[in-house]
């Protein structure tokens, strides 16, 4: 049997990191490695102390945030650097999303599926960061 590519099984913790989400439309998961450690992880939620509720009336509030700002804010309290980090994200990043990975020093970045709006991805990519598709699904 063949081995499964490193970046499947990292997308695949990330899928697994969704879970944690409550998020009803759509739970986003998030790991970042560094020197192949998972040195974070982020679902997207809302901030500490607020109600796990992420959606009004089939609209996400406004509070809630992405999985990558949550695993890229994680890692800034902590004593580890993101700089030089690999970030798999079940959900290709939004445009403000894609700015705080800049910020942050991240160098590469996988993602398994398309976010509406596609201007995330096209920024890291003008930025001179490594962006990558993996298709890789829950259940793989």
């Amino acid at each position: 049997m063949p081995r499964i590519p490193i970046d499947k099984i990292y997308m695949q913790i990330a899928y697994q990191t969704a879970k944690l989400s409550y998020a009803e439309r759509r739970k986003v998961g998030c790991i970042i490695i560094k020197d192949e450690q998972i040195v974070s992880f982020g679902y997207n939620g809302t901030p500490k102390g607020f109600d796990n509720c992420c959606e009004v009336h089939d609209t996400t509030r406004p509070e809630v945030l992405h999985a990558e700002s949550n695993a890229i804010t994680k890692i800034a309290k902590s004593t580890m650097s993101s700089n030089g980090a690999t970030l798999y994200t079940t959900t290709a990043p939004c445009f403000d999303c894609a700015k705080l990975i800049i910020q942050a020093g991240i160098e590469e970045v996988y993602y398994s599926e398309d976010y509406r709006d596609m201007s995330g991805v096209a920024l890291l990519k003008e930025a001179g960061i490594k962006v990558e598709e993996v298709i890789c699904w829950n259940d793989q």
